[in-house]
């Protein structure tokens, strides 16, 4: 008797308490956001008004497009999805799921304030020793600010350096508005009227019905066929007077042979 264990679906349970239990120490999505902490974002945070309902952080927003476009995502529906499908995007976001919609226009409407901010991190990233930072490398060769007789080839070296981040974070942000206006669906949605589940499992029912009836009738045309067959072969043995040989297999007999001897 087989031993599975039990696929359950529906029990519930808790992930730990705090969304400050759910990633690892070391984990690079824990040092964005502690990097975007301690960033002035005033000029992101003043734009916008205290009337409404209330708007996402940009503290938060910011965060999700640097983690996001350093680590290969940039499509805003991906960015929204991964706020439901993963760990880390999740925990930067609070466990809160901003819509591609608001992403998008967030990073249009910011978009020299976020370029600018993104170097910024990827500066103090190097300069704390970071080698790499999700899919976008830094040089690690430390930069002294002293003022020794190096000085002034350090500050070259730092000004090329930021100059790279600068294109480097361009293209990030090019890519993620290609993303955005491509939206080519990459089939990891469902459509619309399927969202519910009672309509997914009767469209279920309705798919595994058509599927049945149509293997019911090609089971049907191809007995017919076979049956033909036989009638054919035997009003050929009974004119040239012979017994007919072995009845023709149909496709479900020559099916179960092959099953037979392939196991």
């Amino acid at each position: 008797m087989s031993n599975f264990r039990p696929i359950d679906r529906e029990t519930g349970f808790l992930l730990p308490p705090s969304v400050d239990e759910w990633l690892p120490e070391k984990h690079l999505a824990r040092f964005v956001v502690e990097v975007v902490e301690g960033l002035d974002l005033r000029a992101m945070s003043g734009g916008y008004r205290g009337s409404g309902s209330a708007s996402y952080h940009p503290r938060m927003l910011l965060g999700l497009l640097v983690y996001g476009y350093a680590t290969g995502v940039f499509s805003s529906r991906k960015l929204e999805r991964a706020t439901y499908d993963s760990v880390a995007f999740r925990f930067i976001a609070a466990n809160d799921h901003p819509d591609h919609d608001t992403i998008a226009t967030f990073r249009r409407r910011f978009l020299e304030e976020i370029e600018g901010l993104f170097v910024h991190v990827l500066l103090l990233a190097r300069e704390m020793g970071v080698l790499k930072m999700g899919t976008v490398a830094l040089d690690g060769t430390k930069i002294h600010a002293n003022a020794s007789r190096h000085s002034a080839l350090s500050l070259e070296h730092a000004d090329k350096i930021e100059a790279q981040l600068k294109a480097e974070v361009a293209d990030l942000m090019a890519k993620a508005e290609a993303a955005d206006a491509a939206d080519i669906p990459d089939g990891m949605s469902i459509p619309d009227e399927l969202a519910r589940r009672e309509e997914r499992l009767r469209k279920l029912a309705e798919a595994r019905a058509k599927i049945e009836a149509r293997a019911k009738e090609r089971h049907a045309r191809e007995q017919a066929e076979h049956e033909v067959r036989l009638a054919a072969r035997q009003a050929k043995a009974e004119a040239s007077g012979k017994k007919p040989g072995a009845s023709l297999p149909n496709r479900r007999s020559r099916g179960r042979a092959r099953t037979t001897r392939s196991t």
